[in-house]
């Protein structure tokens, strides 16, 4: 699609458990900074089963119109349902750009809807800008150890996914006012190829949801083996919070890839994120950086996870981590 007609922003809104991802409202609040430098609107794209309810939500995160559709056909994600209804609003819309974020449902859309628009995406996003020269959008990736900025432009949407907990959540206004607008596909149950027969979820494994958690207690290659994320756990549990990993430590099989926290890993933004046996490479720092709170335990003072740590402390983390496990117990119990 050319870009000569195309116009406004578009942010496709993930649904899960009948709930707008944080991931999706984080786009709204970025997206409404590009539709102003661009002079355009914002426009947030629902998809699913009784969802009529979250348009208004969309609109009080910055949207000036939600787009709506609705059917028991988009009741749980499938390719072909979703890949399908988006790419025909597109067609029907022309927005001048569409952001996805970069969840594991994300992933598999943006790539299908970019290849039946032909036209480009850039994938895993850290950051996005417009740029004011060009009027075109920058989207900004990790690249190893450098970080890659690309455009897109000779063809419309400019399309990219965007890792969660990169842009702040906007605070929401529930008396702005927007347009709701319900669109009928016309997708049919036999035309989706696929069919969920279960959702089994389990303990540990790739339903870990980091990027949302308010406590990560992670482990690095200071942790010496599996079984010592034990100590972590029962941390984590008393505080309410999630186990998250290095780099180091899912590589040795220590623990699975979704706990993995970094640039190869999730990006997370908790309340307190508190490293231990972490020694801070830049590709760790890139996924936790922003966190509220940074508490680091290390036996080496000068590890770099000490640099952007708010509070560190110099010690053996299997000396350390059971005497906080011991004192938050103490706390809970009164």
């Amino acid at each position: 699609m050319g870009r000569e007609n195309s116009k406004n922003v578009w942010v496709f809104i993930e649904v899960y458990d009948n709930k707008i991802r944080n991931v999706s409202l984080e786009l709204l609040g970025q997206g409404r900074v590009i539709a102003d430098q661009l002079g355009e609107k914002l426009v947030g794209v629902v998809i699913g089963d009784n969802i009529a309810g979250l348009a208004n939500e969309v609109i009080a995160y910055g949207a000036e119109t939600a787009i709506v559709v609705s059917g028991n056909e988009y009741k749980d994600y499938s390719t072909d349902g979703f890949a399908n209804a988006l790419t025909a609003l597109v067609k029907k819309y022309a927005p001048s750009v569409l952001l996805i974020g970069a969840t594991r449902n994300g992933k598999d859309l943006a790539p299908r809807v970019a290849g039946r628009l032909e036209t480009g995406l850039i994938a895993d996003c850290t950051d996005i800008e417009v740029n004011s020269e060009d009027r075109l959008v920058e989207w900004t990736k990790p690249a190893g150890n450098m970080m890659s900025t690309s455009i897109c432009p000779d063809s419309s949407p400019q399309m990219g996914t965007v890792r969660s907990n990169v842009f702040k959540k906007p605070a929401p206004d529930y008396n702005r006012a927007g347009e709701i607008v319900a669109e009928d596909i016309g997708t049919k149950a036999d035309d989706i190829r696929t069919k969920i027969v279960e959702i089994i979820k389990t303990v540990q494994g790739e339903t870990v949801n980091l990027e949302e958690a308010e406590i990560i207690v992670s482990g690095g290659r200071g942790m010496k083996g599996p079984e010592n994320f034990a100590i972590l756990k029962e941390l984590a549990d008393i505080l309410g919070g999630s186990v998250g990993a290095s780099r180091a430590a899912v590589d040795a099989d220590w623990m699975p890839y979704a706990h993995q926290v970094g640039q190869t890993g999730k990006t997370v933004k908790p309340k307190i994120y508190l490293a231990c046996g972490i020694s801070g490479a830049i590709q760790h720092l890139a996924g936790m950086s922003s966190s509220d709170l940074i508490i680091a335990i290390n036996k080496d003072p000068e590890a770099p996870i000490f640099n952007v740590a708010d509070f560190g402390i110099v010690g053996d983390l299997f000396e350390v981590v059971p005497l906080l496990t011991k004192e938050f117990r103490r706390i809970k119990n009164g």
